[in-house]
């Protein structure tokens, strides 16, 4: 096997720099004119939403010429959601973009664009960047810290051979997520076709107050006990919570002693409701699938759904509907909400529907969850794949 050797990513690049905000130097974005593109113009796996793409005036491109884009540059987002990389096409010029992007130019014969963009994406990178998070919330990155990416280069003919490889089992990947998002759009669908709009409420559904609907309706604890890397009680806190259930990635446990004074409080039982009311992902509802005891930190309430009047799949999804998260963050009177009080989730008001067309959305609910997880299970499988290939060649 070919040996490969290492180096920084300044080694290659013939240019490394960053854009900058139009409005910071007094142009305003337009309908029509340069393409202006950031973070959300691109996917993750690097193409294009041209309905995403901003513009600006020919006159702001040439004050903005530092970072007027060339076909074949890499950009890579430094701040938000850190590593995704598209590679910017003849299609998409002119163009320019902000400060969130990193704009990375290789010219260089010896270098096959595609195998940069694959490891850029990668654990290899990433990885880097998860040593110099230290604790941070949310990592954004300088420069620097791209000129200093240390990446495995290999002869030329191996990177189109490894990027051949690679982009297959990516595209396979990248089309099980869409799968993905797919069923979760039919459930949504579902749900406004049985229920209407839940703020508009056309079907006239009686309306109550969240407090109303649930027996108990409060958050875990309000202090930060020590956790640990094992144990018998789950520590969860808002980064374990999804939309689509429950992420285990670095969970902690805390002792038995801790866990009984908090559970006395707050006890989440299987089928209660999980609501996120604090911090970037406030808003995103699930129910509990698990049947263990565990501990909750006050960043996630705990809603007691009535079952007698309000099923858990139907509530979730309902707090989860775009137009009821903005018309409870119009009513929290910000721009955004980061924190939900207790008081503020009991004065929500939310339609209630009788149960037994509640029960029939859980019913239909249940077996979209059943061809998720077939989807999931295909994921897993073709991400160890990509990761065993990874480690096979790069180590």
């Amino acid at each position: 096997m070919e040996e490969i050797k290492r180096v920084q990513l300044s080694e290659v690049a013939e240019l490394i720099t960053k854009g900058t905000t139009p409005t910071t130097i007094g142009f305003e974005f337009q309908e029509q004119g340069v393409n202006f593109l950031k973070i959300e113009c691109f996917d993750e796996n690097g193409g294009f939403i041209k309905s995403k793409v901003g513009h600006i005036s020919e006159e702001c491109n040439e004050k903005l010429k530092r970072s007027q884009l060339k076909e074949g540059d890499l950009l890579f987002s430094i701040a938000g959601a850190i590593g995704r990389v598209a590679i910017v096409t003849k299609e998409m010029l002119p163009a320019n973009t902000n400060q969130a992007l990193a704009i990375i130019r290789i010219v260089n014969e010896q270098i096959y664009l595609p195998y940069i963009r694959l490891i850029l994406t990668s654990s290899i990178v990433i990885e880097q960047f998860e040593r110099k998070k230290q604790g941070v919330a949310q990592l954004n990155l300088s420069l620097k810290d791209i000129n200093e990416i240390s990446i495995p280069l290999p002869s030329k003919e191996k990177q189109i051979e490894l990027a051949d490889l690679f982009k297959k089992v990516v595209n396979i990947i990248y089309k099980k997520k869409e799968e993905l998002l797919a069923l979760d759009d039919l459930v949504r669908g579902r749900f406004v076709e049985l229920f209407g709009d839940p703020v508009i409420n056309p079907m006239a559904w009686e309306k109550r107050l969240l407090k109303d609907v649930c027996t108990k309706l409060n958050d875990g604890t309000h202090f930060s006990p020590e956790s640990f890397e094992t144990g018998k009680y789950k520590y969860v806190t808002a980064k374990n919570i999804k939309a689509s259930g429950f992420d285990f990635t670095n969970i902690t446990y805390v002792p038995e002693e801790v866990h009984r004074a908090i559970y006395e409080r707050c006890n989440p039982e299987l089928g209660d409701v999980l609501y996120i009311k604090d911090g970037a992902t406030t808003g995103i509802a699930m129910v509990n699938t698990l049947e263990e005891e565990f501990t909750l930190l006050s960043s996630v309430a705990l809603l007691k759904q009535n079952r007698a009047i309000m099923n858990g799949h139907f509530l979730t999804t309902l707090l989860n509907n775009e137009n009821m998260y903005m018309d409870i963050r119009n009513n929290m009177g910000g721009a955004a909400i980061t924190r939900l009080t207790v008081a503020k989730l009991n004065a929500i008001r939310v339609i209630v529907p009788p149960i037994e067309l509640q029960n029939e959305f859980a019913d239909f609910v249940h077996q979209i969850d059943k061809s998720k997880l077939i989807v999931q299970k295909e994921l897993d499988e073709t991400q160890l794949l990509f990761d065993s290939l990874m480690q096979e060649y790069f180590g």
